[in-house]
């Protein structure tokens, strides 16, 4: 905290002094640390101790070997084994049935743990007198121990895994092991009778189905043989009709029959066109194949080498020559005469396969017909069938499952589908209470809530508060001229007390300066004794002297900063020129480390157009016509780290309807920035007041031409307007008087 406000100085939190007033008090620490960790140490002695114990059962699908070669996992059992189906064997394990079983087998009812009412504790009978709690005698016996029982139980399911754990606790330790292990055994004895109650509840309800389904496919199949009957739908063996097996025997023989007419027609017509041509019979298949016409051609062969052979010893009109040739004109004779019976044979073949073919067109025609009916009358055929079928195949179906359920109403048919992988043991060391970790908790917290207590008073005491007096950063005032020696006033210090940069020493920052109190002797004795050294110092470095008081930017910069000012209105009676000078205000104020933004209201735009980036950027005419949002009025300075809210593109007269909104803004960016600097241009009393609250802001004149007559007039108008924090703003160092021309008087920049 630093800084002014009204009369009263901000503080600092001394730390030292906090951790001084611990070490001070550091027996008490030491005495209430110990004291609480004993008092921990003998009650968790006192404690009966609790111990926990743990089975785990792995959930997963098991059947026995017979029944596995013929049964497939069905959907439902792969889906028992998901993540939902591992919550819901959670929730079955911590069922009220269950548990009331154990308990029942365990005798549970019997032991003073499980029985409230046995005995009671005095916070619990306080409980119950305020109504806090219900009265355990108000219960049944059978539901205290439920209640003990689910308040000791924990059943979890391990994360990303198929296997679940059952834990208890008890001051017991061979109970807290054998209450796990009961449970993890009811457990597997009710999912393995619940299957046989399935399998045996599936056998009782498949045996009547069985006999109905059985009739019911004995009526099938005597409709389908009264049917085959009625409709002479004689089974060939095949799929079809006898009909319909005899129309297509009907049809192969037709079109064998019509080849071997058409065969024997075509070999008849080669023999007759070989006849009638002249040809010899020797080229035709027919008559060489017939038997008769080969035995011919061997005699007519050996009477023409016989005739050949004479023929060199006898004439032609010799009668043995003549004999041979009269039998060699018979023999052929007898070819010929045997070639036309061959033909005739053809011909007469023909003539059957002609005969044969119709007939068998006949016979396929009124087959056809029989067939048309045939396949109406199996329409209805195929209908009995297919429910005859259906009922076949249900029947097969149901005899199937009854034949495996039936194989499974054994005991050991039927597992069930989870097995211990971990059973509970007795266990060694007691869950509940941790000694150790208990006195260790018990004593740091005692020892941090007394540090705490300690703090607190300390605080709130005071005693732990100082003064601000920290070094402040001030803005660097270049000077060139020296300064004489100036003998300290003997009235007490000014209401603003101004510094000067003077030259760090070594090793020190440039920016670091310690600004001077306005209040107490001691400290004008320093400063006086300091005042020689000073003095060796400029005669030594003559560049670094600067004024200690004056008219100038850089000292009321200083002011600004020294005095933290949040907000200031600038009034520039001479227009542009002192809007200029605004501006290297804001620059240097900017350059010290401060956030600072210049709030343009000036006719002319000058600040707008020395500092913003480019011209005709949104800004506080924008706001007040609520065209833009607040962050697009806010424009970084192109020469340094300071903000610009322009002037605006928006019609003035449109903005200056909702001039009021112009205090809101303002306030907003106070919040926002270390300074707040609004050039009001040649604005007056009457017009800043209507724009920020009378008596708590600062008013900067900035008058770098304006005589000492015009001057007076305006200082003398804000002062009667109300407006005491008044400050004077002629000229940069830069344009400061040239050496030995005097000085303006510390007194005069307050008006």
């Amino acid at each position: 905290m630093s800084g002014f406000s009204g009369n009263q100085q901000d503080v600092d939190i001394d730390l030292g002094g906090l951790f001084r007033a611990i070490w001070r008090r550091r027996t008490r620490v030491l005495l209430t640390t110990v004291a609480v960790a004993a008092l921990a140490f003998t009650a968790a002695h006192m404690i009966s101790p609790r111990y926990d114990s743990e089975a785990r059962l792995l959930i997963e699908p098991r059947e026995p070997e017979f029944s596995s070669m013929t049964l497939q996992p069905s959907a439902a059992s792969a889906t028992s084994f998901d993540e939902p189906g591992i919550s819901s064997e959670v929730q079955l394990l911590r069922s009220v049935d269950l548990i009331k079983q154990v308990a029942r087998n365990m005798r549970l009812h019997e032991l003073k743990e499980f029985d409230p009412t046995a005995d009671p504790s005095a916070i619990s009978d306080i409980l119950v007198m305020l109504g806090l709690k219900r009265n355990p005698l108000d219960m049944p016996p059978e539901e205290r121990v439920l209640k003990e029982f689910q308040e000791k139980l924990q059943v979890y399911q391990v994360e990303k895994s198929r296997v679940i754990g059952i834990q208890f606790t008890s001051k017991d330790r061979a109970l807290a092991a054998a209450i796990p292990n009961e449970m993890a055994k009811i457990y597997l004895s009710l999912k393995a009778g619940a299957k046989l109650d399935s399998n045996t509840e599936a056998s009782r309800w498949l045996e009547p189905e069985i006999a109905n389904l059985r009739e019911k496919v004995r009526a099938a199949e005597a409709k389908i043989a009264d049917y085959r009957s009625s409709a002479d739908l004689l089974p060939s063996g095949d799929t079809g009709t006898f009909a319909t097996r005899q129309l297509t025997d009907i049809s192969t023989e037709l079109a064998r029959v019509r080849g071997e007419r058409a065969t024997a027609e075509a070999r008849a017509e080669n023999v007759r066109a070989a006849l009638s041509s002249g040809r010899g019979a020797d080229t035709l298949n027919e008559v060489v194949g017939s038997a008769m016409i080969q035995r011919l051609k061997e005699s007519e062969s050996q009477i023409q080498n016989q005739i050949a052979d004479l023929s060199t010893t006898l004439l032609e009109g010799h009668p043995r020559i003549k004999a041979l040739r009269s039998q060699l004109t018979g023999i052929r004779a007898q070819i010929r005469e045997e070639t036309q019976k061959i033909l005739a044979s053809l011909e007469n073949e023909a003539k059957v396969g002609e005969l044969r073919e119709r007939q068998l067109t006949q016979q396929m025609n009124t087959l056809k017909a029989s067939s048309a009916k045939a396949g109406e009358d199996e329409v209805g055929l195929r209908a009995l069938e297919r429910e005859a079928a259906a009922q076949r195949q249900l029947l097969e179906t149901y005899l199937s499952r009854y034949r495996e359920a039936s194989s499974r109403t054994g005991a050991s048919a039927a597992p069930a589908d989870a097995r211990v992988i971990s059973s509970a043991v007795a266990p060694t060391e007691a869950s509940f209470p941790k000694i150790l970790p208990i006195t260790i908790v018990a004593g740091l917290a005692a020892f941090l809530l007394s540090c705490v207590v300690i703090l607190l008073q300390e605080l709130f005491s005071g005693r732990a508060l100082r003064p601000v007096g920290a070094p402040v950063p001030v803005p660097l005032a270049v000077a060139t001229q020296p300064v004489p020696p100036t003998p300290l006033p003997p009235a007490p210090a000014p209401k603003r007390a101004w510094s000067f940069r003077q030259k760090p020493a070594p090793g020190e920052s440039g920016r670091e300066i310690t600004r001077p109190a306005a209040a107490g002797p001691d400290l004008a004795v320093a400063s006086a004794a300091a005042i020689p050294a000073e003095e060796d110092r400029e005669e030594q470095h003559p560049e670094a002297e600067v004024p200690l008081d004056g008219f100038f930017v850089e000292n009321v910069a200083a002011a600004l900063i020294l005095d933290q000012v949040p907000l200031a209105f600038v009034v520039s009676p001479t227009g542009d020129a002192g809007s200029a000078q605004t501006v290297a205000l804001a620059r240097m104020v900017a350059e010290e480390g401060r956030r600072v933004v210049l709030i343009d209201l000036t006719a002319s735009g000058c600040p707008t157009g020395q500092m913003a980036m480019s011209a005709g950027l949104p800004g506080i005419t924008n706001l007040l016509a609520q065209d833009i949002p607040f962050a697009d009025a806010l424009h970084a300075d192109r020469g340094s780290d300071a903000h610009i809210v322009p002037s605006g593109t928006a019609d003035p007269a449109l903005a200056m309807q909702d001039i009021d909104r112009l205090q809101a803004i303002i306030e907003a960016l106070t919040d926002a920035y270390d300074l707040v600097l609004v050039d009001c241009a040649d604005a007056d009393a009457a017009a800043v007041s209507r724009l920020a609250r009378v008596g708590d802001i600062e008013i900067i004149f900035s008058v770098p031409a304006v005589s000492a007559e015009d001057m007076v007039e305006i200082i003398t108008e804000f002062a009667e307007a109300g407006y005491d924090r008044i400050q004077i703003m002629e000229a940069s160092l830069a344009d400061r008087p040239v050496a030995n021309t005097p000085l303006p008087e510390p007194g005069r920049r307050a008006a």
